[in-house]
């Protein structure tokens, strides 16, 4: 039977493998040219749907914590991934945003005193490796802006994930994940009327009210609740890693739905990141690594002997 946290492990990647989804939901279904709104729909109406269920407001310093993960997480996040995906191949972006994982760990190590293993640097190592082969695109224009832009996206996210374990979650995760789903909603809003402007409302279609209902059920309310409830319970470290199947089920949407054609070396990168990921968290369970619940909320220690 598998443990407590291996079932709260499996749970938490739900999340990442549905965002995996998003390109194939984007191609398929939604209006073209405007990733600004697709994020805004995303995060927004995701989070007046969770407040209304949490029916919880922030109190004291979690109104400006939730604002800055919510910048963080969500509205700063988007908006750079927008300016990398609109200035780099994807691949590229791909490659850069692989770095989160080790970015992570560094972080961990410094704001929640989760040593740095040998085993996760090499796992991070060939997590970067693995999206290489999995994404089959490492050449192209390399804009330094867009370079910029990706590696400002997977830090912003690497410093939102670490931050939300090392401050806790004041309630549960469908009331925290709210927050900041509001917050990087309403950061995301103006750039969008000043970037793209709102569609018409005769211009959408029942395909792209389907597409925007399931980033927003789906994408958003499911798995960002599951993402905050996995930070909570997991070492930071561990769910870091899990975001490498992003980029593993993108590409098998590809080849499911749009009849892309899934070369030996994309395999390859699969069995690698999948490889990296199982080291991490099999690491993590037989060191017993649990999030401490007690002092500082939040925190938590791991014991190393590397």
């Amino acid at each position: 039977m598998l443990s407590k946290q291996w079932m709260t492990i499996a749970s938490t990647s739900l999340a990442p493998l549905a965002w995996g989804t998003t390109y194939v939901v984007t191609t398929k279904l939604l209006p073209t040219g405007r990733p600004l709104l697709d994020a805004t729909v995303r995060a927004l109406p995701a989070g007046l749907i969770l407040l209304f269920l949490g029916r919880q407001l922030p109190q004291g310093i979690w109104w400006w914590r939730s604002f800055v993960l919510g910048a963080l997480n969500i509205g700063g996040f988007f908006a750079l991934l927008f300016v990398a995906a609109t200035r780099l191949p994807g691949g590229v972006a791909a490659t850069v945003g692989a770095i989160q994982p080790m970015l992570v760990t560094v972080l961990a190590a410094r704001l929640v005193a989760e040593r740095i293993t040998r085993l996760r640097v090499i796992s991070g190592l060939l997590g970067i490796v693995g999206v290489i082969l999995v994404v089959n695109e490492t050449t192209g224009r390399l804009d330094l802006i867009g370079v910029a832009a990706a590696l400002g996206a997977a830090m912003l996210m690497a410093i939102g994930i670490v931050l939300a374990k090392r401050w806790g979650q004041p309630a549960n995760p469908i009331v925290t994940t709210s927050w900041q789903l509001v917050a990087g909603g309403f950061i995301l809003l103006p750039m969008t009327l000043g970037v793209e402007g709102l569609p018409s409302f005769n211009s959408l279609t029942s395909r792209n009210v389907a597409g925007y209902s399931y980033l927003v059920v789906v994408g958003t309310v499911l798995a960002y609740t599951l993402w905050f409830r996995g930070i909570r319970r997991l070492p930071v470290s561990s769910v870091g890693f899990l975001g490498l199947l992003s980029p593993c089920m993108a590409v098998a949407c590809g080849w499911l739905f749009l009849h892309q054609v899934l070369a030996l070396g994309q395999v390859m990168g699969v069995i690698i990141i999948l490889g990296a990921v199982l080291s991490v968290n099999w690491e993590a369970q037989r060191r017993s690594v649990r999030p401490t619940r007690t002092s500082m909320p939040g925190e938590c220690c791991v014991s190393d002997n590397d």
